[in-house]
Parts: C-alpha cells; structure tokens; sequence
C-alpha cells in the first residue's frame, strides 16, 4: 500500500465520520463527503450517482465541472460497477470498452458501489486527469467510506 495515501485516507474516513449528520437529509450528507474527497485529493470529479425510479443512475451531489446527468444499467464504468455490484478500478477509461466520456480530461476512475440491504442504490465515482491514478488502497479505503453512509435514506 502507498503509505501517503493510505494516511490521507485515515485522516480523511475520521473526517466523514464527524460530518455525516443523521440530523441532516441525503444530499447534505453526500455532497459533505464529496467535499470532503475532493478537498483532500484534488481529483477532476468526485460525486454520487443514485438509482432511481426509472432504473438508471442519476447525479447527485458532486464536486468538480459539469457531469453526464443519467447512467443507464451496466452502461459506463458507474453501470458496469452497478450491474458487477463491485467495485471497478480503471487505469486508462480511453480502453475502457462503452467507457461515457462526460469529460475529455478523465483519463482513469474509480467507481465503488453503494449498498443498502444488499442492493446497490447508487455509486461513488472518482476520475483523475492522471493516467492510473486509482490502485487498491483506494478501493479499500472508499468501500469502507460508502458503508458509512448506506444507512442514510436517498430519494431520488
């Protein structure tokens, strides 16, 4: 494990801790952590995408320039993370086969799924400028950041 990352991540998870507020709705929660990631790695996008009603993923809270609005099932890297329900670490999204190109700048991402009763309700999505910026330390480290927040009801 990269031992820099891995202690901006412990910093960063105790910080989610302290801002996740059950007093507060989904999106404060949300765009709170999206923040929070995005502050502390500087990447091109970081934010949610949550399922709804019509079985796509759609945005939501998120930090960083304009974003692809819905996702359908299994389509994109958040898709196929969504239909794997597992996470997915891409080194270079140009070699991702049905990769959604919502920004020319990404060059690699990382999407975690969002569990709640053993059902995916939405994704993290990270992507970077870098190329093979993502590796297992942050896989571990977000999937452990997204169980944090399972339990606070969306509604999308």
């Amino acid at each position: 494990m990269d031992n820099s990352k891995t202690e901006h991540y412990k910093t960063l998870l105790h910080q989610v801790k302290a801002l996740i507020d059950p007093a507060c709705g989904w999106v404060t929660n949300y765009a709170n952590v999206s923040a929070a990631i995005q502050q502390t790695f500087q990447h091109w996008w970081c934010g949610f995408y949550f399922v709804n009603s019509k079985n796509q993923l759609e945005l939501g809270p998120f930090q960083g320039p304009v974003a692809c609005t819905l996702i359908d099932f299994g389509k994109g890297v958040c898709g196929k993370a969504w239909e794997a329900k597992q996470s997915i670490v891409v080194p270079d999204v140009h070699q991702f086969e049905g990769h959604i190109a919502c920004s020319a700048e990404s060059n690699s991402e990382i999407v975690v799924p969002i569990f709640s009763n053993g059902e995916v309700i939405g994704v993290l999505d990270i992507d970077s400028q870098e190329f093979d910026a993502f590796n297992e330390t942050d896989r571990i480290y977000l999937e452990e950041m997204v169980e944090l927040l399972a339990n606070i009801s969306v509604k999308i």
